[in-house]
């Protein structure tokens, strides 16, 4: 694994990466609101061993520097601009993009923004809502309003115990709870090795420390609020340019519904769209497997240019 930072105007955009650092990037992934990139290297690493792979920290997450106000972020756009910048600097020949539920939305909207950019799309549980509330959110701005406010995702996020005496403190708040109920090892340390942070000013072996959340609760509140987006026109733009696409939905509490799946599929008839039995929304931390496969497959295909009949093995280690 090897850490990078990407220079902006307001900062650094931090990310890891994985294989051959000759080699252009095979794929992109990105993360779910309040995650980081190492989240997901359990899964990214072992594609390492076949083609070069990376994954972000997006704004206001993990390592990250650039400015996160809060009250200015309206939309994922500013995601989706992010990481648009990177692909031009970094990977101006496309790649594979992949994400999970925030990150998988932003990565359709690069696809229908900058589409040359987009080999294939990995879609995992993305926040893809019903049109309709697109179309109120935005004609009519009292409803932004009320749903920066009321949202039941952002009133929890803005609740969230931010400071901890350790890691460990930290490490035991989250195991086993709420939504970590259900990760597989080893997602929640890699999540917390990019998702706290020592802010006190005490000697490095004081027994007195203060770690610190990197994604601040407000901001991670004002991402889940941020809901001006537009998935929609972006998979009109993925059919026109016949970019593949696979969705991968959660059985249990998936933010697409039924009638929302199945309105995708309507739009986009060569998407595979899957139903992965047993699921949570937190699907990569319960199946890495599922993940890591479809990736896997996209990178052969799309980028090495193997057929289905030569794809080689996927190397697992959890």
């Amino acid at each position: 694994m090897r850490r990078f930072l990407h220079p902006f105007e307001d900062g650094d955009m931090a990310g890891v990466e994985f294989g051959d650092p000759v080699k252009p990037y095979g794929a992109l992934w990105l993360h779910a609101t309040g995650f980081n990139a190492m989240t997901y290297q359990s899964i990214l690493a072992p594609l390492g061993f076949r083609a070069r792979v990376a994954a972000l920290d997006l704004r206001g997450h993990g390592r990250t520097t650039l400015t996160a106000d809060p009250r200015k972020l309206k939309s994922w756009r500013r995601y989706r601009d992010d990481v648009i910048d990177w692909m031009d600097r970094h990977a101006p020949g496309g790649a594979v993009l992949g994400g999970h539920s925030m990150g998988g939305c932003v990565a359709l909207m690069v696809a229908g923004k900058r589409p040359d950019l987009v080999k294939g799309l990995v879609l995992i549980d993305p926040v893809i809502l019903h049109p309709r509330f697109y179309f109120w959110a935005h004609v009519f701005p009292p409803m932004n309003w009320f749903v920066r406010g009321g949202s039941h995702m952002a009133r929890q996020a803005r609740k969230r115990r931010s400071r901890f005496d350790s890691p460990a403190a930290a490490r035991a708040s989250y195991d086993g709870r709420g939504a970590f109920r259900s990760w597989r090892e080893p997602f929640l340390d890699d999540y917390l090795l990019d998702g706290l942070d020592r802010v006190d000013d005490n000697p490095p072996d004081s027994e007195e420390q203060t770690w610190e959340l990197l994604c601040k609760p407000r901001w991670e509140a004002a991402t889940f609020a941020a809901q001006r987006n537009t998935p929609w026109g972006a998979l009109g733009k993925v059919r026109r340019r016949k970019i593949p696409i696979t969705l991968v939905r959660a059985e249990h509490g998936s933010v697409m519904s039924e009638a929302v799946a199945a309105k995708a599929t309507r739009k986009v008839p060569a998407m595979v769209m899957k139903l992965k039995r047993g699921s949570s929304h937190f699907l990569p931390m319960e199946a890495p497997y599922e993940v890591r496969d479809l990736l896997s497959s996209y990178i052969s295909r799309l980028v090495e240019g193997f057929s289905a009949a030569e794809e080689g093995p996927v190397q697992r280690t959890l």
